[in-house]
C-alpha cells in the first residue's frame, strides 16, 4: 500500500507547532508509514530547524514547495507549502546567541490569522483529495478570535468548512478512546444537551468511526450524566429520559452496547482500559478529558518538565480524516526547543490508521 500523504498544519508560528513539527519529522521510520507535508511558513520552519539543531544537534533541510505533488517526502528533508503570512522581522534572529531565545509574544490576531489559514488550507487540499488525511498542530482560540475567526476550536472550523453537521470529538490514548455528546460549552448548558437524539447520534459516530480504524465489531459503552447514573431519578433523571432511550435504539440498530444500560463515570474508563468497551461515549468535555489527559500526561516534578504529553483528538463524521495533537500552543515556552513530540506522532500515527483503512474498504468496494 502506497503511504498515504498527510498535510499537517503547522499550528500557531508563535507556539510549539513548528519546533514539534520538526522533532516528529527528524524520526526517520516517520517517511517509512507516510508522506508529510508541512503547511505554514517557511520562515517558522526554518526558524524551528535553527533551533533544533542548537538545542538537540537535529539537522535537516527545507523543501518549499507551492503543491503536495512537489514534495520530495523523503527523510532528511521536510516538505513545506509555504503560505506567507509570517513576516521575517516578527522571527527572532538568534543565529549570534549560544541558545535560541523563545517567542515571548502569547496570543495574538497576527498567529491567530496564520494558523486559521492553514487550517482552512489543508481543509480544502483534502476535500480535493490532494492529501489523504489532515493533522492539525495547536492553535490559540483566543488568537483566531482576535483575528475575527469566531470559533471555539479546530473541531468547529472543520465542521464548517466541510459542511457537517453531525460530528464529534474522539480522543484517544493507547487503548483509551472516548467521543463526547458536547465539548466547548458551559458545564450547565452541557447538561441541558443530553438529548436522547444526540446521545443516540453520538453512539452511531462512534460505532463509524471504530470501523474507521479496523475494528469490525465495536464494544460501547455510555457514560451516565450523574453520580450513580442517577440511583433511578434521585440524584438527576436524564439517565432514564434521555440516555436509555438512545442506547435502547442503538441497541434494535444492532450496534453492540455491552451493558445494555449507561455506565457510571466513575467506573467506566476503567472498565474502558480494561478492555471492555472499544470507545466511551461521555456527556461533556471534562467527563472525557480528564481520564484522557491523566494517563496521557506525564509531569516530571523533578526536572521540572513533561515526560510525556500523549493522545490523539480526532474528529469523527467529517468526510475528510482528521487528527490533531490534544494539548496547547505552550507560548510561555515555545521557541525553548524542548517541546515534546509525542502527541503530535501520535496524531500521524491515527491518521495513517485511518488513511490507510479508508484506501483498503476503497480498493474492496467498500
Amino acid at each position: 500500500m502506497a503511504r498515504p500523504l498527510l498535510g499537517i498544519s503547522m499550528g500557531d508560528p508563535f507556539g510549539n507547532g513548528p519546533e514539534i513539527t520538526v522533532r516528529a519529522l527528524s524520526d526517520k521510520s516517520v517517511y517509512d508509514r507516510c508522506r508529510p507535508l508541512v503547511v505554514g511558513d517557511a520562515s517558522s520552519m526554518e526558524y524551528a530547524l535553527k533551533v533544533a539543531k542548537k538545542v538537540l544537534g537535529i539537522e535537516l533541510a527545507l523543501n518549499v514547495v507551492d503543491k503536495p505533488a512537489d514534495g520530495k517526502y523523503e527523510y532528511g528533508t521536510i516538505d513545506v507549502l509555504d503560505m506567507k503570512l509570517m513576516p521575517k522581522d516578527k522571527i527572532p534572529d538568534t543565529s549570534d546567541e549560544a541558545e535560541p531565545r523563545p517567542f515571548g509574544v502569547g496570543a495574538c490576531a497576527l498567529g491567530g490569522e496564520a494558523a486559521f489559514q492553514y487550517v482552512k488550507k489543508v481543509i480544502d487540499l483534502a476535500l480535493a483529495n490532494e492529501v489523504d488525511a489532515t493533522v492539525t498542530n495547536a492553535l490559540s482560540k483566543e488568537a483566531i478570535n482576535m483575528a475575527g475567526h469566531h470559533y471555539s476550536g479546530h473541531t468547529e472550523i472543520y465542521a464548517h468548512y466541510t459542511g457537517t453537521d453531525k460530528y464529534t470529538m474522539m480522543l484517544a490514548h493507547e487503548e483509551l478512546r472516548v467521543v463526547h455528546v458536547s465539548t466547548h460549552v458551559s458545564l450547565r448548558e452541557a447538561c441541558d444537551r443530553v438529548k436522547k437524539a444526540r446521545v443516540l447520534e453520538v453512539i452511531r459516530i462512534a460505532n463509524e468511526g471504530c470501523k474507521a480504524l479496523g475494528i469490525r465489531e465495536p464494544k460501547i459503552g455510555v457514560a451516565g450524566l450523574n453520580p450513580h447514573c442517577g440511583e433511578n431519578g434521585m440524584f438527576g433523571r436524564e439517565e432514564i429520559e434521555e440516555i436509555q432511550p438512545a442506547i435502547d435504539e442503538a441497541l434494535a440498530e444492532g450496534i453492540n452496547i455491552p451493558e445494555k444500560k449507561p455506565t457510571p463515570p466513575d467506573t467506566v474508563f476503567s472498565k474502558a482500559i480494561g478492555g471492555w468497551y472499544d470507545i466511551v461515549v461521555v456527556m461533556y468535555h471534562d467527563q472525557g478529558h480528564i481520564p484522557l489527559k491523566v494517563k496521557g500526561f506525564v509531569y516530571n516534578k523533578k526536572e521540572g518538565h513533561w515526560d510525556a504529553v500523549a493522545g490523539v483528538n480526532v474528529t469523527l463524521g467529517l468526510p475528510i480524516i482528521r487528527a490533531s495533537v490534544d494539548h496547547g500552543t505552550g507560548f510561555g515556552h515555545a521557541g525553548n526547543g524542548h517541546a515534546n513530540a509525542i502527541s503530535l506522532v501520535n496524531a500521524m500515527d491515527y491518521a495513517i490508521a485511518l488513511a490507510n483503512e479508508r484506501i483498503r474498504r476503497a480498493n474492496e468496494g467498500k
